[in-house]
């Protein structure tokens, strides 16, 4: 085996033994925390060094290619500033914080595993390596408020998640039926094979179930606004961002098995796209808890980035994947922010931003620019991404998803630009308290404020890089 081809699963392989190995002994919570900001950052070396690798491993199971490799940068970028700004954690019991780490490292591993699988069965395994690691990160939250707000999410996540991975199982078992191989590459042509057409989509749609999970796309949203209100801070910001970089990644491998062409795969991502955006966007505006607000936000976003799966086109597949990776640095930009304005890690509601502006001026201005990107307003990568998908869904014919999604867009705007509005005009309560953020979590912000004007100020790069990686999926 080519080893330097596995190093940045190496590493955190590496990472995820010493973490183990120190939530044996009595160490301090704090020495986990440097450990895996230690592990986030070599992982990230070690991703950004080896973006151009290519080959396969594990008999052909294990694809490492610019789309594979494209996917872990991002994810080591995320996870590294992750754990950057969330240095107290102060959500999460103290008796399971070493734990807690050690889970974030062991779902990390999953979506870097998850990222390169082109084997069915190698698939399924990573993907529930992530999930289970997070199913067990739900319920460390301390009970604040009552033990039913964090168990009663993690239950229902746990349920949810294995439904959605048993329907999806179910679909692996039809695509070997029907072609003989767990190998997506070889199943590819016979999926295209005229006589099993229907069957082929039919498996696909229940193949596609565990992404559409991940994703929190309607109809299999129901988690995603109460795991966001019930788990911690940080947990949330986890959830809510790097597992959908990886569920795009997989969604656009198993999309590229599709015939390109109207057909029941099509209809039904468009289906699906509408529902997301149309029930995500309607619901989060009489949202006032800003984690539940934004719950239901990322469903209504899940829906956009189905405008660039529905083309079944690599440059869909293309515009999807930037518009991911911009999500995944909104969504840590608007977090940060939470972490650092509640002090003992309770869920912060609109009004508790009250005149932030006053209080931390650097935590309102990577607030609002969270914001106005999710918004989709210029010149943010919010605006770019989904200016890319529309015009993307629009060449391909879908007209009718196009002025849909611009409605939903607008829609979005009154929502966000409510938190940026309590943030900026409204008076600061006379109890409330001047955050006073730590330097990683200033360090954090900038980079995310970075980050996220860069990508949509200067976004040729990134698509350009993202349509390369998608011609290297097969």
């Amino acid at each position: 085996m080519n080893a330097h081809l596995f190093a940045p699963e190496l590493v955190l392989l590496a990472g995820c033994l010493l973490a183990f190995g120190m939530t044996l002994t009595a160490c301090r919570p704090q020495s986990l925390r440097l450990v895996a900001l230690g592990v986030g950052a070599a992982f990230a070396v070690a991703c950004f060094v080896s973006l151009s690798a290519t080959g396969e491993l594990f008999y052909g199971a294990y694809r490492v290619d610019l789309f594979s490799q494209l996917v872990k940068c991002a994810l080591a970028t995320g996870f590294t500033l992750l754990t950057l700004f969330g240095a107290d954690v102060r959500g999460v019991s103290v008796r399971m914080r070493a734990e807690y780490y050690l889970f974030l490292l062991t779902a990390l591993l999953g979506l870097t595993l998850l990222s390169s699988s082109v084997e069915l069965i190698t698939l399924f395994v990573a993907l529930e390596l992530s999930s289970y690691s997070l199913y067990l990160l739900v319920p460390m939250r301390t009970p604040s408020e009552s033990l039913r707000l964090p168990m009663e999410a993690a239950v229902k996540y746990l349920l949810f998640g294995v439904t959605a991975s048993g329907i999806m199982l179910f679909g692996m078992s039809w695509i070997f039926g029907l072609t003989g191989t767990t190998y997506l590459a070889k199943a590819l042509p016979v999926m295209h094979a005229a006589g099993v057409q229907v069957t082929a989509a039919i498996a696909l749609c229940m193949l596609l179930c565990g992404m559409f999970f991940k994703l929190a796309v309607f109809p299999f949203h129901f988690w995603a606004p109460d795991v966001y209100q019930g788990a911690s801070n940080d947990t949330t910001a986890f959830i809510s961002s790097l597992p959908k970089v990886a569920a795009v990644a997989v969604l656009a491998r198993f999309c590229a098995l599709a015939e390109p062409g109207p057909g029941p795969l099509v209809w039904l991502l468009t289906a699906l796209s509408i529902a997301s955006m149309c029930y995500g966007n309607l619901v989060a505006l009489v949202q006032t808890d800003v984690k539940r607000m934004l719950g239901f936000s990322g469903i209504a976003h899940a829906g956009y980035i189905l405008l660039g799966m529905v083309t079944l086109q690599s440059w869909g597949f293309g515009t999807a994947l930037y518009y991911a990776t911009g999500y995944l640095f909104m969504m840590l930009a608007a977090f940060l922010v939470l972490c650092a304005v509640a002090p003992q890690g309770e869920n912060p509601a609109v009004r508790d931003l009250n005149g932030l502006a006053g209080r931390s001026p650097l935590l309102a201005f990577v607030l609002g620019v969270s914001m106005f990107a999710l918004a989709g307003i210029p010149p943010f990568v919010g605006f770019m991404g989904k200016f890319l998908l529309l015009t993307g869904a629009w060449k391909a014919g879908h007209s009718v998803l196009v002025v849909i999604a611009a409605i939903n867009t607008a829609i979005g705007i009154y929502y966000y630009l409510q938190v940026v509005r309590a943030a900026y005009t409204e008076a600061a309560p006379a109890e409330a308290a001047a955050p006073a953020p730590a330097v990683g979590t200033r360090l954090a912000g900038i980079c995310l404020v970075g980050l996220v004007v860069a990508l949509g100020v200067a976004p040729e790069r990134m698509v350009q890089l993202a349509m390369e990686a998608v011609q290297s999926i097969w």
